[in-house]
Parts: C-alpha cells; sequence; structure tokens
C-alpha cells in the first residue's frame, strides 16, 4: 500500500472515529462553549411526564434558559440513567459503591424526582433539595392489614409499620427509592419480591392492585397522583422512611454546574416561579411536608 493510500484512508476513519465517542460530561463552561443542557429525565410522578414537560422537566427548561443556552430531554430509567450521566454503570454492594465499564455520557444533569441517598452521594454531587418525600407502605383496601394510628415520634411510626410487614410479600423495587435495602428490610427473613416487569415506579400500585404482591413500597409524590387515580383502590399503611428530599444530581467534576443550578434554584423560590411550578404539578402536597415548605417561604 502507498503512503498516498495509506494517509487517505487514515484521513476517512479517523473522523469516523471521533464521530463514535460518547459526548463527555462537561461543566459549566463547556456547556455554555457547547450552547446545549442535556437533561437526563425518567417518566415518573409529574416530574417527567412523558409529553416533554413536568416539576422536573420545567426546571431544566428554565435553568437552561437562565443559562442562555438550548435545552434538551433525553429519557432514561432508574436503572440506566446514572450510567447515563458518568459513562459508567454502579455496582452497589451493602454501603459500598463502586463503578465500573465505558458507557456513552448521554446527559449534563439528572432532574427527574431523584431522591437524595447516602450511597448515590458517594459518586453524585446533588443541588439543594427541589422537593419532599417519604417512602410508605401501601397494601389492597381489603387487606386485613389496618393503618396505624400513627404518632408524634416517626421513628416509632416506622417501627411500627415494618412490624406489619410479618410474613406478607412486599413489592419492591431495586436501585431506585423503594429499594428495600434503603430502609433495613433486607436480611429480615422478609418475602421481598422486585418488581422487574418495568423500570417505571408509576407501575407500582397496578401491579399491586393484579396480586403482584400483599404489599408495596410507595413514595409520597406517587402517592398523590395515584390516590386520585385509583381512589379507594388501596391504603396507606405507615411509613417505612424518614422524610426524604429530591434533588438535580450532577457528575462530581461539574461543581460549577451545581452552584449555578443552585443560584437558578434559590432565583426561582425568591421571585415565586418555584410556588408555582409545585402547584401546577402537585397541589396540595404543602400539607403533606408543610416543613419543608415553609423552609421554602
Amino acid at each position: 500500500m502507498t503512503s498516498n493510500r495509506l494517509r487517505s484512508l487514515l484521513l476517512l476513519f479517523v473522523p469516523l472515529a471521533l464521530m463514535s465517542l460518547p459526548l463527555a460530561a462537561a461543566d459549566l463552561p463547556e456547556i455554555k462553549a457547547r450552547g446545549e443542557l442535556r437533561h437526563l429525565g425518567i417518566r415518573y410522578a409529574n416530574f417527567v411526564t412523558g409529553a416533554g414537560d413536568g416539576f422536573d422537566a420545567e426546571l431544566a427548561q428554565g435553568f437552561a434558559r437562565h443559562l442562555g443556552v438550548d435545552y434538551k430531554l433525553i429519557y432514561s430509567d432508574f436503572y440506566s440513567v446514572i450510567r447515563d450521566l458518568l459513562g459508567k454503570d454502579v455496582l452497589r454492594s451493602g454501603d459500598s459503591v463502586r463503578l465500573e465499564g465505558d458507557y456513552p455520557v448521554k446527559g449534563d444533569m439528572i432532574a427527574t424526582g431523584f431522591t437524595v441517598l447516602p450511597w448515590r452521594e458517594q459518586i453524585l454531587l446533588y443541588s439543594e433539595p427541589t422537593f419532599p418525600s417519604q417512602v410508605m407502605l401501601i397494601a389492597r383496601a381489603d387487606s386485613p392489614i389496618q393503618p396505624i394510628a400513627g404518632s408524634d415520634d416517626l421513628s416509632a411510626d416506622i417501627r411500627e409499620t415494618k412490624a406489619l410487614i410479618g410474613k406478607q410479600s412486599l413489592l419492591v423495587m431495586e436501585r431506585t427509592c423503594l429499594d428495600p435495602a434503603n430502609y433495613g428490610l433486607k436480611g429480615r427473613d422478609l418475602e421481598l419480591r422486585a418488581y422487574t416487569k418495568s423500570t417505571n415506579i408509576n407501575e407500582m400500585v397496578p401491579a399491586l392492585l393484579q396480586l403482584d404482591a400483599d404489599l408495596s413500597l410507595l413514595d409520597v409524590p406517587d402517592l398523590i397522583l395515584d390516590m386520585q387515580k385509583w381512589a379507594g383502590a388501596f391504603k396507606v399503611i405507615g411509613p417505612i422512611s424518614e422524610e426524604q428530599v429530591l434533588a438535580a444530581a450532577f457528575p462530581k467534576d461539574a461543581p460549577q454546574l451545581r452552584d449555578a443550578f443552585n443560584a437558578y434554584l434559590r432565583k426561582i423560590k425568591e421571585d415565586g416561579a418555584y410556588d408555582r411550578l409545585v402547584s401546577k404539578y402537585y397541589p396540595g402536597v404543602q400539607r403533606y411536608f408543610p416543613a419543608f415548605f415553609a423552609k421554602q417561604d
């Protein structure tokens, strides 16, 4: 092969190779230079509806406008979203987390009703809280298990609720906020049934009603919507977790982007745009979490 022909082949293949490389994670200067913010969202509980809107979709859209860049929504799921952000798969063993593999980096931030969990904090930068949450135990309306009376001692209420699980089968979804490992429910001789038909938390109530298990875990944002959709079909037994917060998540090497989002979030809380988003997508949620929303005033 002549040197001229070899050089021509190299000129042909190098651009193709470059085109196949994944877009890397970027901090604020790179995103401004690129002119586009890539938002990773999951169709879940009015945070990202699947129609291009939702509480977190509008937060991210407003953030892009705040930065003066274009906005792009990239759909993911709870099993893949961290990999789509970091380009690494997440392997969790108890409280230990490690990253491995090499995958395309598809987005710059996660905003999708994403719970702040200790194991996730090891590998992600979280923003200031964007929304409150809590994980509850639910049962079908005809279940013999009755809701706890409740008290001023949340820890005692959680212990009482967990004790009611007993020998009942419990529907859970691993690698999400409904992962039983988050709440000390693994290794307790419980019949845990991992929901694997989908990665969509929105399907937990339908699965419960279709007798996939006796009980299920569910978080409050989804619970608020499901109580309207399946009114009277299921009941809340009691809390499984302490109150939680949701937030946007960023790669560890994107602190400027995270700080810019925090500044934007504080701005919309001050000018009332945040409260309007809450009322639009979760009317009445303030009564479930009065302390959280009192802090926003």
